[in-house]
């Protein structure tokens, strides 16, 4: 049985995508930069004005500013790890990490918002005067700050999962701090100091909705399971309609980042290696057809006297 291996990699098929990616990591590094430093500048304010204020939303956010900031670190370290090159132990460089970032990322947001919900449950039966004119006006400056924030990562967070997740938690604590400023306006209007700790328990749902379709994607992320994005049925039909292809089997495709898809098939085709033009041809349809970056495909003629170990489906 022959066997032939072709490896791609998408860098190599365009030059202008490594120029573009350096762009977009240069921003980023701005994007960080400017988030990190503006939310972590807010979590003290809002600290000691929560403190003076007697407000509970107010210090519930401070704690989820600051698990922001935190995440907001570590998708910035995970974002410059994944530009590093292969190495002799790690040969496909540290991709990955920017998948591990957004898995973390997705728990510390649930981990948080729980001891949001506690705090907010035990100031709801034991409520305490609340200083509504301070709440709105530090729950205004935060939603200047992570509006502000939030935006410089909203271009592309739909490309990248690591940045769909510091955008996530921006937008959210702009939306939390929305809240909070209208749990100050009601406190001041009618007096109800329960307003402030139902709007706690409110910002805790708010965020377990939003972080949830990150910590599932996430988490399929680290799994190995194909990106929500590739069909895999249409990429093994795009296969098996090929030229001088007889069957297609052991099919992998998954996500060595969170922005770049890897893939290895075995192809069997008797008449041989169809030659180094011809895939080149294919690994550049797979990436313009299905966003495949980086695949490895073997050829095979078919020996029936040496059938390969992996054709079965079942088989890995």
């Amino acid at each position: 049985m022959s066997h032939d291996h072709e490896h791609h990699h998408h860098d190599h098929g365009d030059h202008r995508h490594g120029h573009h990616g350096q762009a977009h990591a240069a921003n980023y590094t701005v994007a960080f930069a400017v988030g990190i430093g503006l939310n972590l500048a807010f979590v003290v304010i809002e600290v000691v004005y929560g403190i003076l204020a007697h407000s509970m939303a107010l210090l519930a956010d401070a704690g989820h500013n600051l698990g922001d900031v935190l995440a907001l670190a570590l998708a910035w370290g995970a974002s410059a790890l994944a530009r590093r090159g292969p190495s002799a132990r790690f040969t496909y460089g540290l991709r990955s990490s920017s998948i591990l970032a957004a898995l973390f990322n997705g728990g510390l947001l649930l981990f948080v918002t729980g001891g949001i919900a506690w705090e907010a449950a035990q100031r709801l039966f034991e409520p305490a005067p609340v200083a509504g004119a301070t709440v709105i006006w530090v729950a205004l400056a935060g939603i200047l700050i992570n509006g502000t924030s939030a935006m410089l990562f909203a271009r592309h967070s739909r490309d990248d999962i690591n940045i769909r997740g510091a955008f996530l938690h921006l937008a959210a604590d702009a939306a939390v701090s929305l809240a909070t400023a209208l749990a100050g306006a009601g406190i001041l209007a009618t007096g109800w100091l329960w307003l402030d700790p139902v709007t706690a328990l409110a910002i805790a749902a708010v965020i377990v909705w939003s972080s949830w379709a990150l910590l599932r994607d996430s988490v399929r992320m680290a799994l190995n399971a194909v990106p929500g994005h590739i069909d895999p049925e249409l990429v093994r039909g795009y296969l098996a309609k090929l030229q001088g292809v007889v069957e297609v089997h052991d099919l992998h495709i998954w996500g060595m980042s969170t922005t770049e898809t890897a893939l290895t098939v075995h192809l069997v085709m008797p008449q041989g290696h169809p030659g180094d033009a011809y895939m080149a041809e294919l690994c550049g349809a797979l990436r313009d057809k299905f966003h495949v970056h980086h695949a490895t495909i073997q050829i095979e003629i078919g020996d029936r006297a040496h059938p390969c170990a992996l054709a079965p489906d079942h088989v890995v």
